[in-house]
């Protein structure tokens, strides 16, 4: 049975210095390489022939260790700081002793202004392509806020400026105060993580990154594009207060209000209570001036209505049309007693001509009407339509009487 290869099983492990022999062998094969970062941990001490320093990366929280000669360090193009951004060209290296890894570096180069503005202008339109400087995106700021959020230096001149500022002009405004660094290699994970944390606090209507003014290398931390991108995410309002001109940070584009500096900040959020006092006082005197020229305009045209015929001498309508009213009563009594007079005029004449021709009048002249008595009652128009004993009715002028026909007299 073939015997297992080495490292491949429990029963045959590799020693340590096996895979630490490995791994260097590995990483030497690797070359040098050029890698950007800021500078931290500068570990530079007299009589040691090494220094120690970290290369931290400004937009992510990894770092590497690297290490040169202190003739290196003091000839380096720029004085090596915290924070110091550079570019170095250095070499991996494992150490087989310790099981640790660094870069050991052969030249440092500084980043120039020219470069680190040319990258902060690729990183502005990048963000603007993106829409994080939209103006439409930006929210109001409250009226009064209740409480601020204040990332700023500690015990520095900007958080002065800006409590100091807010409490002259409002004594009851509150502040929950982020200390952090605003410099450096470790300010913007610091800033980041004051900015979510007060994002998250309910109580907080605004948050203000306030700091005073700097060169371009320091104000890198406020054009970082994970700062940017954490002041767009939040979704409190938020002030960049970074006094620096004439060029700007690039979270003064992605903030929802550019300040030109702390003071000009505390002015902007906070209102004057001395102010807001004096207009409130001009707006009541402005109000009631306005009510009581509206009660002298209404009493002027109440006035004027008053002084209309109308109702100077409200019942002159009425009697004049009372007047007419019993005019036209007359007319109509007199046209009906006249249309009656003609109406009884025409009724006499008529009744005169209707007794004139009725048979009462032929009646009183003599004459009677003779009607058979019978089954049917008939007028006698023939003597032959009362044959002998034919009752008769005989009606004259002042009543009737009753008679028995004899029959057809032919001699007249």
């Amino acid at each position: 049975m073939t015997a297992p290869a080495p490292g491949s099983s429990p029963e045959s492990p590799f020693p340590v210095r096996a895979v630490a022999t490995r791994v260097k062998g590995w990483i030497d094969r690797l070359g040098s390489v050029w890698v950007e970062g800021q500078l931290t941990q500068i570990n530079l001490r007299p009589g040691v022939r090494t220094v120690f320093m970290v290369l931290r990366d400004p937009a992510a929280d990894m770092s590497l260790t690297v290490t040169c000669t202190p003739e290196m360090v003091a000839a380096a193009p720029v004085k090596l700081i915290e924070g110091t951004q550079v570019v170095v060209c250095g070499k991996p290296n494992f150490y087989t002793a310790r099981g640790t890894f660094s870069l050991r570096l052969s030249e440092i180069r500084a980043v120039g202004i020219g470069e680190l503005l040319a990258r902060i202008e690729r990183l502005r339109k990048l963000l603007d392509a993106e829409g994080l400087f939209d103006p439409r995106l930006k929210r109001p700021l409250p009226f009064l806020p209740a409480t601020i959020g204040l990332i700023t230096g500690r015990a520095s001149a900007a958080e002065h400026d800006v409590t100091s500022v807010a409490g002259a002009r409002w004594p009851a405004v509150n502040f929950a105060v982020r200390n952090t660094a605003v410099q450096g290699p470790t300010a913007v994970a610091q800033i980041v993580e004051a900015l979510r944390e007060l994002d998250a606090d309910a109580g907080v209507e605004v948050i203000v990154l306030a700091r005073g003014g700097g060169s371009v290398e320091d104000l890198l931390p406020f054009s970082d594009e994970t700062l940017c991108r954490a002041i767009a995410a939040c979704r409190t309002p938020v002030v960049s207060a970074v006094g620096h001109e004439p060029d700007n940070p690039l979270c003064d584009l992605v903030a929802d209000l550019r300040a030109a500096t702390p003071t000009d900040a505390a002015k902007r959020i906070v209102p004057d209570a001395a102010a807001e006092q004096a207009l409130v006082d001009d707006l009541r005197r402005r109000s009631a001036q306005a009510v009581r020229n509206w009660v002298i305009r209404e009493d002027r045209v109440l006035t004027q209505l008053r002084g209309r015929p109308v109702l100077a001498d409200p019942l002159r309508a009425l009697t004049e049309r009372g007047d007419e009213v019993r005019r036209a009563l007359s007319a109509v009594r007199r046209d009906v007693i006249r249309l009656i007079d003609v109406q009884t005029e025409r009724v006499g004449h008529l009744s005169a001509r209707l007794a004139t021709l009725g048979p009462a009048a032929t009646l009183a002249r003599g004459y009677a009407v003779v009607q058979t008595v019978g089954a049917t009652t008939q007028v006698l128009r023939s003597v032959e339509d009362a044959p002998a004993g034919t009752q008769l009715r005989i009606r004259v002028t002042d009543g009737a009487i009753t008679a028995t026909s004899e029959g057809p007299n032919d001699g007249h």
